[in-house]
C-alpha cells in the first residue's frame, strides 16, 4: 500500500510519535520516509528580531538531524529531511506533491502552540486539504509498530465510507488484522424533538442492519470476513467509546458522512473520533 511517507516534524511529543509510527511502517513495508520541518516566516517578527529566523532554522536542523540519526541507528530506517520556510500546512501540502508522498503521518499537536489545538491547527488544515490519506497519531507512542491487528471502520454506505472500508480491508490483508464495521444509530428525537416509538425503533434498527449487511458484503468481496457493531448516540462519541472498550488499534474513516451530514471536518464525527479515540486514525481522502 503506502510506500512514500511524509512526516511533518517539530520535535514535539506528538510529532515524535508520528515519526516513530511512520518509521516502523517504512521498515515493515520497505517504504520511503521523508521528514519535513517548516519554519513559519513572519516578515514583521523577523524584521524586528532577524536573529530569530536563523535561531529557529538552526534549532530545527539540529533536532531533525538527531531524529534522522536515531531512526538509522535504532531501527535501520533511512530518512530524507526537508526544511522549508512558510506557513506549515501549506508547506506540508506542497512537500506532499513534491515528494510524491502517498501518506502523511502527523501528530495532533505541535510544539507549544505552534500548531495550537487540533482544530484550526496545522493538523486540521492538512486533513481538510490533503489529496492523499492522512494518518493522525494523537499521543506519545511507546508501542508504535506500524502494523495493526484490529481495525474499526465507521460505515454508513456512503461513497466515502465505502472507500474507507476498502482501505481497511487492504490493510487487514497486509497485516492479517481483524476488521469491525460499526454503524451508529442517530438519536433523531434529540435533534428533532419527537418521541421514538417501538415502530420507529424497529425501523432504525432494520436500517442499521441493512447498512451493515452492505458493508459485510463489500468486505467479503474483498476477502475479509468482517465483524459488525451497532451503537446509538452521537457518531463520534460512540465510535471512540467502542474503540476504547474493545481495544482496536486503528480507526479508518473519511472526513464526512452521508446525506450531507458532517460535510466539514470541524464539528463533525471525524473531529470527535480524532480527538477522543485512543489509537491512530487513518483519514481516507481518495480511492
Amino acid at each position: 500500500m503506502y510506500q512514500n511517507l511524509l512526516v511533518p516534524y517539530d520535535d514535539s511529543e506528538f510529532s515524535r510519535a508520528a515519526l516513530l509510527e511512520a518509521a516502523h511502517w517504512a521498515r515493515r513495508h520497505q517504504g520511503k520516509l521523508t521528514i519535513l520541518h517548516a519554519v513559519f516566516f513572519d516578515t514583521e517578527e523577523f524584521g524586528i528580531a532577524p536573529e530569530l529566523r536563523e535561531k529557529r532554522l538552526r534549532k530545527g536542523q539540529e533536532f531533525c538531524s538527531a531524529a534522522k540519526a536515531r531512526l538509522e541507528t535504532e531501527l535501520g530506517v533511512e530518512a530524507r529531511v526537508l526544511y522549508r520556510e512558510g506557513d506549515p500546512p501549506e508547506e506540508v501540502l506542497a512537500a506532499t506533491e513534491e515528494t510524491g508522498a502517498d501518506l502523511i503521518v502527523i501528530g495532533t499537536h505541535g510544539r507549544r502552540g505552534l500548531s495550537r489545538l487540533l482544530m484550526g491547527s496545522v493538523t486540521s488544515h492538512v486533513i481538510l486539504r490533503s489529496a492523499v490519506d492522512v494518518l493522525v497519531v494523537k499521543k506519545p507512542c511507546s508501542t508504535c509498530r506500524g502494523a495493526y491487528t484490529s481495525i474499526v471502520v465507521p460505515f454508513d454506505a456512503s461513497a466515502q465510507s465505502r472507500r474507507s472500508l476498502e482501505r481497511a480491508c487492504a490493510l487487514a490483508k497486509q497485516d492479517s488484522a481483524a476488521v469491525t464495521i460499526i454503524y451508529v444509530i442517530p438519536r433523531y428525537e434529540e435533534m428533532l424533538d419527537f418521541m421514538r416509538t417501538p415502530q420507529i425503533e424497529k425501523s432504525l434498527r432494520g436500517e442499521a442492519e441493512r447498512i451493515l449487511g452492505e458493508g459485510t458484503a463489500l468486505a467479503h468481496g474483498l476477502g475479509i470476513e468482517a465483524q459488525v457493531s451497532i451503537a446509538e448516540g452521537h457518531g463520534g462519541d460512540e465510535i471512540a467509546k467502542t474503540v476504547s472498550k474493545s481495544g482496536h488499534d486503528l480507526v479508518v474513516m473519511g472526513t464526512s458522512g452521508w446525506r450531507g451530514v458532517d460535510k466539514a471536518l470541524l464539528g463533525s464525527t471525524a473531529e470527535r473520533v480524532i480527538r477522543d479515540a485512543p489509537c491512530p486514525v487513518l483519514v481516507v481522502k481518495k480511492s
